[in-house]
């Protein structure tokens, strides 16, 4: 029986064993924030047919922003405006109160793009997938299908107001395209208004425009069909359209968190190592110059007590031929010679009196000991620098990853405009909200171990709205060092931290160097 239990119990740790290793090699899913936040990028495509008095629905589709004022489609959702010059074009957006009117710029049917121009919008901006789409890899379809429209009991009047877009999602099945053109094949489930709309990573980086799916014969399975990237860059290079590209590999926030935190930890063992180095190398110095000074008032006590003794003696020759002439009867040349003892002897006396004592050493060596730590004591980070990106402690999902100028000062000011506030262990941070783009970014500082740190937060726009009135409460700008502008960016900040999400969107991390080091160590 005992040994029954045994087997069972080992099976059992096994199963356990190999339960937690499955969950630690399982690749961490990005955070459902990034898909909400590409969400924001998708629009409808309404398509309305006007007699000059009257408007008629005549469909839909879904289409994504890929730059300013620029709305990327399929070609067969706006192919009756070609045709049909009473046909406008509507773009509605997912949030805010309005609607845009669009017209197409640039259509080719071979491929199933098109690209619509839209004036006075301001839309977030989606960002492309520099690489191609693992096979197995997880994606979600963003879009508009009617099918839900109708499920909801939704009015025309109800279609053309913005409101978010639908998500499905699913797996690529890679090395399968269509004949006609280069495409993605997967699984996220497609309905008719789904075309146009984006097909994104778990990071919310487009990896292609959803086109057609599979018909369905009873139980079989469907298939959604994307125009690729590939198919998309050869598109808008024609068109002269730039779109924003990131190619790094999709990584959670929590994969992220726990690397920096083991960096970190690493970063302030080895910071505090080098102090500790600097420190003893610091005591060896003063002991080495407490010696030195202690040799060196020694030296001069000799002198001032060696000169003492020659000064008395020619006092004492001097007195005696003072004493001399006066028993010879030569008065005026004794009261000379005895005055010039008087001299000498006071001179014996001064010279003894300001020999230096033993003690002297101690308080020379002890000033400089003072002097040195003065100049230690200047903070570190303090100086120009050149930060550079830390992709393996980064989720880049949208922005540049160029260096990074960086001058920072002892009072928390970045590059001469931006005053940061410390927070605790002497980290400094700034929260930064643009005034038109719905991100909101955290920057970071650690002068302890030079790591620069961006958080960046794609938010709708109510919070924006929100952050802007927050910020606005600031009414100056620049660095300043009076405690109460200080203690009121800490309130803003603080108010501003407390609505964001839980976790960035993005994160990007900077080692930081001293410029004229990195200048130095750059090869020739």
């Amino acid at each position: 029986m005992i040994q029954c239990r045994l087997r069972l119990f080992a099976r059992f740790s096994t199963l356990l064993l190999l339960a937690v290793t499955s969950l630690i090699a399982a690749p961490a899913h990005a955070d459902g924030q990034d898909i909400a936040a590409a969400s924001r990028s998708v629009v409808r495509i309404a398509l309305a047919a006007t007699d000059g008095e009257n408007a008629y629905f005549v469909g839909h589709g879904s289409g994504v922003v890929i730059a300013p004022g620029r709305v990327l489609t399929n070609a067969h959702v706006v192919e009756l405006t070609r045709s049909e010059p009473n046909i406008v074009i509507g773009v509605i957006p997912a949030e805010g109160t309005k609607s845009y009117g669009g017209r197409v710029i640039a259509y080719s049917p071979g491929n199933d793009l098109a690209l619509i121009a839209v004036d006075n919008a301001e839309l977030p901006v989606a960002t492309f997938f520099g690489g191609a789409p693992g096979d197995g890899e997880r994606v979600t379809a963003i879009g508009y299908p009617g099918s839900v429209d109708r499920a909801q009991g939704m009015s025309i009047e109800d279609i053309i107001k913005p409101m978010t877009a639908v998500r499905t999602s699913g797996t690529v099945s890679a090395g399968r395209a269509s004949k006609q053109f280069d495409t993605v094949l997967h699984t996220a489930p497609l309905a008719s208004g789904n075309s146009g709309g984006p097909l994104v990573d778990d990071c919310g980086r487009v990896i292609g425009v959803n086109s057609f799916g599979s018909l369905s014969e009873g139980s079989d399975a469907e298939y959604g069909f994307a125009v690729s990237n590939r198919e998309i860059a050869s598109f808008l290079r024609q068109a002269g359209v730039q779109v924003r590209r990131s190619s790094e590999p999709c990584r959670s926030m929590a994969e992220i968190e726990a690397a920096q935190q083991a960096a970190d930890e690493r970063a302030r063992a080895e910071a505090e190592r080098r102090a500790g180095d600097a420190a003893i190398a610091q005591r060896e110095k003063a002991l080495d110059a407490r010696e030195e000074a202690q040799q060196q008032v020694i030296a001069k006590r000799e002198n001032m007590m060696a000169l003492a003794a020659l000064l008395l003696a020619a006092a004492a020759v001097a007195g005696g031929a003072a004493l001399l002439g006066q028993n010879k009867g030569d008065s005026g040349r004794a009261r000379k010679l005895g005055a010039l003892a008087g001299v000498l002897l006071l001179g014996a006396v001064i010279a003894f009196a300001l020999r230096p004592g033993f003690g002297d050493g101690e308080e020379v060596a002890d000033n400089g000991a003072g002097n040195s730590a003065a100049e230690a004591a200047v903070p570190d980070g303090a100086g120009d620098k050149l930060c550079r990106i830390d992709t393996s402690l980064s989720r880049v999902t949208m922005s540049e990853t160029a260096d990074v100028p960086f001058s920072w000062t002892a009072e928390g000011c970045l590059n001469g405009q931006t005053q940061f506030v410390q927070q605790a262990a002497g980290a400094w941070t700034r929260v930064l909200v643009p005034s038109r783009e719905p991100t909101i970014s955290v920057r970071h500082f650690d002068p302890v171990i030079g790591r620069y740190r961006t958080d960046n937060y794609l938010v709708d726009a109510e919070l924006a709205a929100t952050a802007r009135a927050a910020r606005d409460r600031v009414t100056w700008s620049g660095c300043t060092a009076d405690p109460e502008r200080l203690a009121e960016l800490t309130r803003v900040q603080s108010e501003i931290r407390a609505i964001l999400p839980a976790q960035p969107n993005e994160r990007l991390v900077y080692q930081c160097r001293d410029a004229k080091a990195d200048a130095a160590a750059a090869p020739r």
